[in-house]
């Protein structure tokens, strides 16, 4: 979104969870221009209470606000275009078709968004990479039921590890042994885990041999580089 604001020239505002913090993140979201808010844990968890926006919005009246993660509908119908664009590649590795996605989910919203546009066609799972009292279900039923979407296919797997941003030596030592097999760049918040949660359901026997499941890798690499710079610490 701050770089969207610096190319396109519209002013972006940024409310932050937590205090103050000197992050690559936060430097890029300062390059690009982004005027930052830290709302503390307070006000972070108060997000969702009526009346949050009418201070922010007499701050800057023209606010559009945008949801975590680009939650809501119109963010699930943006990333619905996921398959279309997975479908067009399809010939290219030889399949005729697939039978699910798999994903990190951190709002849910890119999880929706498929289930949107498959319509019923493919299962989606879900890796959680927050704990489930986040309200990832909640936040997909909304979705789904605002779109009318009847019975949606999807599973919601916990792959957080216990808890957001905890990390471990088995995950770190998975995510170095997989970037050295096949070259990506994984991270250890949520892509690094939902593919963790992948093979071990592999192993666990949930899925048939010759299963063909569309992972989706949603970026996220630039929080890697906060891990990166503790490690050299």
């Amino acid at each position: 979104m701050a770089a969207a604001g610096k190319r396109f020239g519209f002013t972006t505002v940024g409310l932050l969870r937590g205090h103050p913090q000197d992050t690559p993140t936060v430097k890029d979201l300062q390059a690009f221009g982004m005027h930052l808010h830290w709302l503390g844990y307070g006000g972070y968890r108060a997000r969702h209470e009526p009346g949050f926006w009418a201070p922010w919005r007499e701050q800057y009246p023209e606010l559009h606000p945008v949801p975590e993660g680009g939650g809501g509908l119109l963010g699930a119908k943006g990333c619905g275009q996921l398959v279309t664009l997975a479908s067009e590649q399809l010939s290219g590795l030889g399949w005729s078709n697939y039978d699910g996605w798999w994903l990190a989910c951190g709002t849910g919203t890119t999880l929706a968004g498929l289930l949107l546009a498959e319509a019923g066609e493919h299962p989606v799972y879900g890796a959680l990479a927050v704990p489930d009292d986040h309200g990832v279900a909640q936040q997909v039923e909304m979705i789904v039921q605002e779109a009318g979407l009847i019975d949606p296919a999807y599973e919601l797997l916990d792959a957080s590890r216990g808890g957001f941003a905890k990390v471990d030596p088995p995950l770190l030592a998975f995510i170095e042994q997989t970037e050295q097999a096949s070259g990506i760049p994984l991270e250890p918040l949520y892509t690094g885990k939902a593919l963790l949660a992948l093979k071990q359901q592999v192993e666990v026997g949930k899925f048939a041999r010759g299963t063909r499941l569309i992972f989706i890798h949603t970026g996220g690499l630039q929080g890697r580089r906060g891990f990166e710079q503790t490690g050299r610490d």
